[in-house]
C-alpha cells in the first residue's frame, strides 16, 4: 500500500499518478485524509483524557489519604465520565483507521515518474527485439502441431475438469517437464536465484500482502470460504516467505525462484485468439522474485528482465520486450517491462513473462522490513518476473522450430533434458 505520509504530505502528487492509471481510485486518497485525520483526532484527545486520568487517580489518593473523601469522590464521579469518553474515543479510532486502511488497500501503485503515459496496451512502447522471426512458409498453430505429434489432448482436459485445462502426454508431457527443470536450472546455476519449494495454495492475508485481494478476488480460485485460494502465481507464496519479518540490511538482495502451476479464472472468450494453451486457467510457470534495497529496486528490474529474456536467448526464441503504460500497468506495480515471444501460427506477438517492481507497496501491505548500517527501520522494495510461463514458451517454442516435414525441431539448450533433438510425426 502507498505510505500514508507522502500522502499527507502531498496529496495532489499521489492523485495525480494515480488519476494516471484511469479509473477513480485516485478520489480515495481525499477519503483516506478524512479518516485519517479522523483517527488522529480522537488518538490525540483520548492521549489527553489517559493522561488527565493518570494524574487525577494519584491527586484522588491523596485526597483519600488526607481524610478529604468528599473532594476524592467528586473527582471519582468526574473520572467516571472521562472513562467513557476514552472508550468512546478508543472506539472511534479504531473504526477510522480499520477504515483507513481499507481504503488504503484499495489503491494500487503510483506509476514511476518516468512511465509512458496511455490509456491502455496501445500506448505501449517498444523496448527492444531479439533475433528475427523465422521463414515458415505456410506456419501451422501449436494446436494442430501439437495434435498431430501426439503431445497435447485437450478432449481428455475437456471431459475431467472443462475447457481451459490442458492434459499433456507422451513426449508432451516430457517436452513441459523439460522445459520447467531448464528454467529452473539456468536461473539458479547461472542467474544467482536460490530454489524454494512452496505450498500451492496460500491465506487470504497472503493475497493481500502480493495486492491480488481485494481488487481480484472474482477472478481467483478461493476455497474454505475463500479463506484460502490455490496460487494464481508463485509470486504470492515466494514473496510472502518473508511476511511480517524484520531483515537485515546484510540479507539484501533476496533472490528466489519456484516453480508452482497457477491457478485463475482466465480463460476467456472462445476464438482463434484464445485456441489451444493460449489462455488457461491451469498452468505451469518458474517465477523470479527479488527483495532488495529501495535504491536498488530500479537497476534490479533491468537485471531481472534480463535474466528471464536470457531463457528466450538459450532458446533461439524471437522476441521483443515492451514497457506498459500508466494505463495498463498492474495494480501493485510501478515499472513493469513485458517480454513477448513471437508465435508464427498465431502471428502475432504473446506475453510470455512480466517483470515488475513494486517499490515498498508490497512490503507495506505485508510488513516485512529491514534494519540499515545505522539501525534504522526502512521498507525494502520487492520485485518479481515470470522466468518464464510455461504454456506461451510451449507454444512459441513449436511453432518456431516446426519443420516442412511435421517434426519440430528441439532447441540445442534444451537437448539434455529432453533427450532427444527432434519430435517426429507419429507413424
Amino acid at each position: 500500500m502507498l505510505d500514508i505520509r507522502i500522502i499527507r504530505e502531498n496529496p495532489d502528487y499521489v492523485k495525480e499518478r494515480v488519476r494516471l492509471r484511469g479509473g477513480d481510485h485516485w478520489k480515495l486518497v481525499d477519503k483516506v485524509l478524512e479518516c485519517d485525520e479522523k483517527r488522529r483526532s480522537a488518538e490525540t484527545e483520548k492521549q489527553a483524557l489517559s493522561q488527565e486520568r493518570n494524574v487525577t487517580s494519584k491527586q484522588i489518593g491523596q485526597l483519600m489519604k488526607e481524610g478529604r473523601r468528599e473532594e476524592a469522590e467528586a473527582l471519582k464521579q468526574r473520572m467516571g465520565t472521562v472513562g467513557e469518553r476514552i472508550r468512546e474515543l478508543d472506539a472511534a479510532a479504531t473504526a477510522a483507521g480499520e477504515e483507513q486502511e481499507a481504503l488504503l488497500l484499495s489503491i494500487p501503485n503510483m506509476p514511476h515518474d518516468g512511465a509512458p503515459v496511455g490509456a491502455d496496451e496501445t500506448a505501449n512502447p517498444e523496448i527492444r527485439r531479439w533475433g528475427s522471426q523465422p521463414d515458415i512458409a505456410e506456419p501451422k498453430d501449436h494446436v494442430e502441431i501439437a495434435t498431430r505429434l501426439g503431445l497435447l489432448n485437450f478432449e481428455d482436459a475437456a471431459r475431467i475438469s472443462g475447457s481451459g485445462f490442458i492434459v499433456y502426454q507422451g513426449l508432451g508431457a516430457r517436452l513441459e517437464r523439460a522445459l520447467i527443470n531448464f528454467l529452473l536450472d539456468t536461473q539458479t546455476l547461472e542467474n544467482g536465484y536460490r530454489e524454494v519449494g512452496v505450498p500451492f495454495m496460500v491465506k487470504r492475508a497472503c493475497m493481500y500482502g502480493t495486492g491480488q485481494l481485494p481488487k481480484f478476488e472474482e477472478d481467483m480460485y478461493g476455497l474454505e470460504n475463500n479463506a484460502m485460494f490455490m496460487a494464481p502465481t508463485a509470486e504470492v507464496p515466494v514473496t510472502n516467505l518473508y511476511r511480517e519479518q524484520i531483515l537485515r540490511e546484510s540479507d539484501l538482495p533476496i533472490k528466489m525462484t519456484a516453480y508452482t502451476p497457477c491457478f485463475r479464472r482466465e480463460a476467456g472468450s472462445a476464438g482463434r485468439e484464445n485456441r489451444g494453451m493460449i489462455r488457461v486457467h491451469q498452468f505451469d510457470k518458474v517465477e523470479l522474485v527479488e527483495i532488495c534495497r529501495p535504491e536498488d529496486g530500479y537497476a534490479q528490474l533491468e537485471a531481472l528482465t534480463g535474466h528471464a529474456e536470457s531463457i528466450l536467448q538459450k532458446l533461439g526464441l524471437h522476441y521483443r520486450v515492451i514497457e506498459l503504460c500508466t494505463g495498463d500497468v498492474g495494480f501493485s506495480s510501478a515499472k513493469t517491462y513485458d517480454i513477448e515471444v513471437w508465435a508464427p501460427g498465431q502471428g502475432k506477438y504473446l506475453e510470455v513473462s512480466s517483470c515488475s517492481c513494486f517499490t515498498d507497496y508490497q512490503a507495506r501491505r505485508m510488513k516485512l522490513r529491514y534494519k540499515d548500517a545505522e539501525g534504522r527501520m526502512r521498507i525494502p522494495y520487492t520485485l518479481n518476473g515470470s522466468g518464464t510461463a510455461l504454456p506461451r514458451l510451449y507454444v512459441a517454442l513449436l511453432e518456431q522450430y516446426q519443420q516442412p516435414d511435421g517434426s519440430v525441431r528441439i532447441p540445442e539448450a534444451l537437448v539434455p533434458y529432453f533427450g532427444a533433438d527432434v519430435i517426429r510425426p507419429r507413424a
